[in-house]
């Protein structure tokens, strides 16, 4: 795939589903509160449809994204493995010389294609993240990396805010780009599980 920040983010969310899974953590709360690690995984799953139906040939999922199953046939793992092979599929015939790409973020219709890219990396790197510190594994949300999604975040989460995303957090002294990051989209960087 021509844009390697979706390729890092696709392989973050690819690795934490599958240490999860692993790990019998499926049910464990995440930052996202309404959520258990796999209602994220699904949600992130079904994003990842959405984006290559938009700019590619995919199709949308069964479910609503925004309401997210707790349990699916086949489970986390191939719902993660479908969603990462359609979007790389997606992607793959995506110009990037192009002049814009559709998105499937109404208020942000079109984007260049490196910043679209970024955007859908976004959402693979943020909900790797979440998967990431509810159960108990490194982090996935490098510092080189959240450099390279901080761009396509400025560009495309305002609008969604409220919705998509919670009201930014104060930065504070010494936060790293992936700390920056994740304030931006209203996560708290030391979140952790309750009694942890």
């Amino acid at each position: 795939m021509t844009f390697t920040v979706l390729t890092t983010a696709l392989d973050s969310l690819r690795q934490v589903t599958a240490r999860a899974a692993a790990t019998g953590r499926l049910d464990d709360p995440t930052p996202c509160t309404d959520w258990t690690v796999a209602q994220v995984l699904f949600h992130a799953a079904g994003d990842q449809h959405a984006w290559a139906s938009i700019v590619g040939s995919g199709s949308l999922p069964s479910y609503n994204p925004f309401d997210p199953p707790r349990h699916l046939d086949g489970g986390v793992e191939e719902a993660v493995a479908k969603a990462v092979e359609a979007a790389t599929a997606a992607w793959a015939g995506v110009d990037p010389t192009s002049e814009s790409v559709n998105t499937p973020l109404p208020p942000v219709p079109t984007l260049a294609p490196a910043l679209a890219a970024a955007a859908c990396a976004l959402d693979a790197a943020v909900h790797a993240w979440d998967v990431a510190v509810s159960t108990g594994q490194p982090s996935p949300l490098t510092a080189a990396l959240a450099e390279q999604l901080m761009p396509a975040a400025q560009a495309t989460v305002e609008p969604l805010r409220g919705f998509a995303y919670a009201s930014a957090l104060p930065a504070e002294a010494g936060d790293d780009p992936a700390a920056a990051l994740l304030r931006y989209l209203g996560r708290d960087p030391q979140w952790t599980p309750v009694g942890s």
